[in-house]
């Protein structure tokens, strides 16, 4: 299939990058950038994404429909601005999904949760996520649960960056040198992880196996609750999942 990317910041770039490595043809591929020709860059495209900022995708999308095929399927990285108002500069029927992908798609470990409108028809949402499927994992929700999805998958890195960063300044506290903290604090986070996905259990049951009686695990839970570490990182996710609904009045 032949796919154009609009916009090529890190997310365009790094889609790019992962379509070439999987083995997509340079020949079905095509970049464009807001100084380029993008009215010509869509045509024949199976499938446009859009990887622009949020201010941006309504001029674009309006600027691009007439020259759009109409089984072309348009695809929106774009956070906070649903598939409703870019519907509203498209051809009727131009099939249409919303896609949230994070940055450790970088590194081929991100997450990327598609939302098809109701013109987008199985095949779009089967191939939008071959597409993505090169840059980690893909799923499928409704599209009122974006927001929360920016909040949580599209936000969270940075979330977690600062919990290693964290990690590792009590490493260093303890005596351990910094490169030695951080690279024990990033393995243990990696670890941690890898044994949610792929045991399937629970993070509580996890957490459990790790803590014994009387034990230093428990002491230093007891210490991080203490400090509210559970509720500031859900009101973390809250809060941006707010933010992420208020850039669609932004971008207006």
């Amino acid at each position: 299939m032949k796919v154009t990317i609009l916009g090529m910041g890190v997310m365009g770039q790094t889609l790019a990058n992962g379509l070439l490595a999987s083995g997509a043809k340079e020949e079905d591929l095509c970049l464009a950038t807001r100084d380029m020709d993008q009215a010509s860059a869509v045509k024949n495209a199976d499938f446009v994404v859009l990887c622009l900022k949020p201010k941006n995708i309504r001029k674009v999308s309006k600027e691009i429909a007439s020259h759009l095929e109409l089984n072309t399927c348009l695809i929106s990285i774009a956070a906070g601005i649903p598939t409703e108002d870019i519907a509203a500069n498209l051809k009727d029927g131009q099939p249409l999904i919303r896609a949230m992908p994070n940055t450790p798609c970088r590194v081929d470990q991100g997450i990327t949760v598609l939302s098809p409108s109701s013109t987008s028809s199985n095949e779009h949402l089967e191939a939008a996520a071959e597409i993505f499927s090169c840059l980690g994992r893909v799923l499928t929700l409704p599209e009122e649960h974006m927001d929360a999805v920016t909040g949580l998958a599209a936000s969270g890195p940075a979330y977690i960056y600062v919990m290693i960063e964290s990690l590792a300044d009590g490493g260093v506290m303890a005596g351990l040198p910094r490169k030695v903290a951080i690279e024990l604090a990033a393995q243990t986070v990696l670890g941690a992880a890898t044994m949610v996905l792929e045991t399937g259990k629970h993070p509580a049951e996890l957490k459990d196996e790790v803590t014994t009686p009387a034990g230093c695990t428990i002491s230093a839970l007891l210490r991080m609750e203490d400090g509210g570490l559970r509720s500031v990182l859900a009101r973390g996710v809250q809060e941006a999942a707010e933010s992420a609904r208020r850039l669609r009045e932004q971008g207006a």
